[in-house]
Formats: structure tokens, C-alpha cells, sequence
């Protein structure tokens, strides 16, 4: 074969390996690239992840180069196990058990965005209608109904308690999901129960349940109630995706503060209530950024309440969002 013929082979074979590499290992990348990153989120049909919902469904997410996915978990402390067991990437919760996991070394978790804070009537204990009990002095003893031990429902009802002078330590604590208490007020599984809206509301509607004492008054009001989570090894290697859900659910928390029928739609398909009772709700009050001194009050009643054995500085486990 002459040089010249040799040559033009080589040339050929080059020029079709460089194809390739072009119209595959050049375009895949861009491809994926182009792609939501997808997350999930553990979640509880809660109207604190009202603004979630709504950045899910305006696509503000998406439109930012990310897709979430939320997860129903049992309780704050179930969404929290889901975030430090991987399965999830983001976790909402009352910030009881992020600062309990973190207690136990569960996992390196920082708080990425806030969600709500104390407003009156939102979070209430309940009886049921034809109830003995007057009054928070008569829980003493009495079996009550919290989502799990050492959550908000828990810390919340445990002030209250002690402001009013009962042993809260004589209390039975039962730990169910929002949805199965009305029923179990109901059937005198349990005395009283820590509920907060829409399920407070379908409760007061639907069993006629009475309500015995509001947790957000007093030594807890203006307390920092719920927020997101995610690890600090998911943290570093996706600051895009941090950044991205920081944005999208400050956008939606702006609306739904600003526009209560925004509110309403996505109560009635996160809680499963009827739209008249959504209506009828009282709103918590939704935040979008991270406030370290009211955040802080949490760790500290959890230290009084011995929840934790020492305190610790919150702001240490904030992330700012990026400028």
C-alpha cells in the first residue's frame, strides 16, 4: 500500500473517531447538563410545606435547573431519619429533630431555609366534645396525642404545661400521624391531642372537638416553629441545588404571604380537607429566611425540657443563601 493511500486511511479513520467523539462525548454531557437535577424532599401534609407545593406547581423550581420531588414521611422525626439514612436529599421538619439528630451525631445536618414561626391559633391541644377536661390543670396523667416525642408538638405542649404548673412529666405522651388523631379523640383512645391547621379545623368541624389551650401564646409565642434541612456532604458537592431551592421556595413563601387564595387550593391537596374548612383555617405564619434568635429559643427549651443535654450556637448550623 503506498504512503499516499495509507495517509487518506488514517485521515478517514480519525476524522470518523472525531464524529463520534462530536456527536457523542461532546452532546451527551449537554444533554444531562440541560437536565432538572432531581431531589426529594421529605415532607408532612402539614400547612407549613403549603410554599413547597407552590413552587412545585408554578415550576419556579424547575425554571432554576431543579425538579423536587416531595415525600410524605410520619413525623418531623421521620423526615429527618429519611435525611440522614440518603433517602432523601432535603428534609422539612419541626426543628426539634434536626437539633436532636445532630445531638446523637446522626449526621453533619445545616438548615437551609425556614418555613414558619408561631401564630396564634395555629397550633392547639383538643378534646373531644363531650370531654371532662376544662382545662390545661386537667392533663395531668391524661394521655395526649403528639406527632412524636421530642418534635415542636411535643416542646410546644411541654411549655405550656409548665407555665400552667403541671408536671409535664406525668403526662402520657402518644405518638400518632396528624390524620388518625380526630379518630382516636373519637373512640377514647386518648384524652387530648396536639393538632395543627387544616387538621385543627376538619377536627373542631368534623368531631365537634374543643379546643383546650393554643401552644403558640405565652412562653412560645413567636417561637420558630418548622424549616428545611439537608447534610453538609450534600451541601458541598450540590450548591447549585441549594442555591436553587433557597430561591425558589423564598419566591413562593412571598406569595403565599402576600395572597391567602394561594393558600387555600394547595390545603385542601396536601391535608386532603374539604375546601370549606381550608378556608376556615387559621394561617401559620410563613418565613423565608432563617432567624438565628428565634431559632435559638427552640435549642434552649429543648435544654429545659431536657430534650438536649447542652445548648449549642444555632447559627452555626444556618446557610446563608447565596448573594
Amino acid at each position: 500500500m503506498g504512503t499516499a493511500r495509507r495517509i487518506a486511511i488514517l485521515l478517514s479513520i480519525l476524522l470518523t473517531v472525531a464524529g463520534c467523539g462530536l456527536l457523542g462525548g461532546e452532546e451527551q454531557p449537554a444533554a444531562q447538563e440541560g437536565q432538572p437535577k432531581k431531589v426529594k424532599v421529605a415532607v408532612l401534609p402539614t400547612m407549613d410545606t403549603v410554599p413547597l407545593h407552590l413552587a412545585i406547581d408554578s415550576g419556579y423550581f424547575r425554571q432554576d435547573g431543579l425538579d423536587v420531588e416531595p415525600v410524605t414521611a410520619a413525623s418531623g422525626a421521620d423526615c429527618v431519619a429519611k435525611l440522614t439514612s440518603g433517602e432523601v436529599d432535603f428534609a422539612f421538619s419541626s426543628y426539634t429533630p434536626f437539633f436532636v439528630a445532630k445531638s446523637k451525631n446522626a449526621a453533619d445536618i445545616k438548615l437551609v431555609a425556614d418555613a414558619t414561626s408561631a401564630a396564634p391559633g395555629y397550633a392547639v391541644v383538643v378534646v373531644a366534645q363531650n370531654s371532662p377536661l376544662q382545662s390545661i390543670k386537667d392533663l395531668a396523667g391524661k394521655r395526649v396525642a403528639i406527632t412524636a416525642r421530642f418534635t415542636i408538638s411535643h416542646l410546644l405542649t411541654q411549655a405550656q404545661l409548665k407555665a400552667a404548673g403541671v408536671d409535664h412529666n406525668s403526662v402520657q405522651w402518644i405518638e400518632m400521624a396528624f390524620p388518625q388523631m380526630s379518630g382516636q379523640l373519637t373512640s377514647g383512645q386518648i384524652d387530648a391531642a396536639f393538632l395543627v391547621e387544616p387538621f385543627l379545623q376538619q377536627a373542631i368541624q368534623q368531631i365537634k372537638a374543643r379546643p383546650l389551650f393554643d401552644t403558640l401564646a405565652g412562653p412560645t409565642e413567636g417561637i420558630a416553629l418548622t424549616g428545611y434541612g439537608a447534610t453538609s456532604k450534600f451541601i458541598d458537592a450540590n450548591g447549585d441545588a441549594v442555591r436553587s431551592f433557597q430561591q425558589g421556595l423564598r419566591r413562593a413563601t412571598d406569595e403565599v404571604r402576600a395572597d391567602r387564595a394561594k393558600v387555600d387550593p394547595l390545603l385542601v391537596k396536601i391535608a386532603k380537607v374539604d375546601p370549606q374548612i381550608a378556608k376556615q383555617t387559621a394561617l401559620t405564619e410563613f418565613v423565608a429566611s432563617l432567624d438565628p434568635a428565634k431559632i435559638q429559643r427552640v435549642v434552649d427549651l429543648m435544654v429545659e425540657f431536657g430534650a438536649l443535654e447542652k445548648g449549642f450556637d444555632v447559627s452555626q448550623m444556618i446557610v446563608r443563601p447565596a448573594a
